[in-house]
């Protein structure tokens, strides 16, 4: 009796890859509904939900996200600063943001900081996978919204802030002076004040107070969750 010729067995086919996702929002309700919406795409998968900028930080290199839907007015950390620190520990994780306000200092900001997207919260649901998608391939999104709001504060010629510059903007703008702002980033007084008079110029301001003043009307403040 002849033996049964072995049938081959098809190549296993690989699953494919399964965007990670983190959400980081400090309004439970928020984070809920994204949450359920993203995990009705099979290609997706949401590994924490967590409710401020501290927390993300710590958890980024134990959940290993692709990408960050980061809000940017939270306790303890705000969305700015938790940017920074997350991609500091995961170099190569997409930061989107998601956020209510749509003033071009905020968008331009949170860009200037390393996020790669940023969406307005009042965006219809499906649009925050399409902002994933488009992170995930390395381009930049900006909703609608945002795009057209940041467009006049690129047209109207003036100079943008640095990262660094922002930070110290923040530190100037909490009453600090020169000397404990040096202290904090471990720089010199006098690189300092070269700072503080290239962020006058920029903005256009002569006095601490009017610092003080534009941090709180464009969000540096509250953006940093200070």
């Amino acid at each position: 009796m002849t033996a049964p010729t072995p049938q081959a067995r098809p190549a296993s086919i690989a699953a494919p890859h399964r965007v990670r996702v983190m959400i980081v929002d400090d309004h439970p309700m928020v984070a809920e509904g994204i949450e359920a919406l993203l995990d009705s795409y099979d290609d997706l998968q949401v590994v924490g939900t967590l409710g401020n900028g501290a927390d993300a930080v710590a958890a980024v290199e134990q959940l290993s996200p692709d990408v960050v839907l980061l809000d940017l007015n939270m306790p303890k950390v705000g969305g700015l600063a938790a940017t920074e620190m997350i991609l500091e520990r995961r170099p190569g994780t997409r930061i989107l943001i998601l956020s209510m306000h749509d003033s071009p200092e905020y968008i331009a900001t949170a860009l200037r900081h390393g996020a790669m997207g940023y969406v307005l919260k009042d965006v219809p649901t499906e649009e925050i996978k399409v902002a994933i998608d488009t992170v995930m391939q390395g381009r930049r999104y900006l909703c609608t919204g945002a795009e057209a709001s940041l467009t006049p504060a690129t047209a109207d010629g003036r100079e943008p802030l640095t990262s660094r510059e922002q930070t110290i903007l923040l530190l100037l703008a909490e009453g600090r002076a020169n000397k404990e702002v040096a202290l904090a980033l471990d720089i010199s007084v006098r690189t300092v004040e070269t700072h503080r008079k290239n962020i006058k110029r920029k903005l256009g301001i002569s006095t601490t107070a009017g610092l003080t003043r534009y941090a709180l009307e464009h969000g540096v403040l509250q953006g940093t969750g200070q």
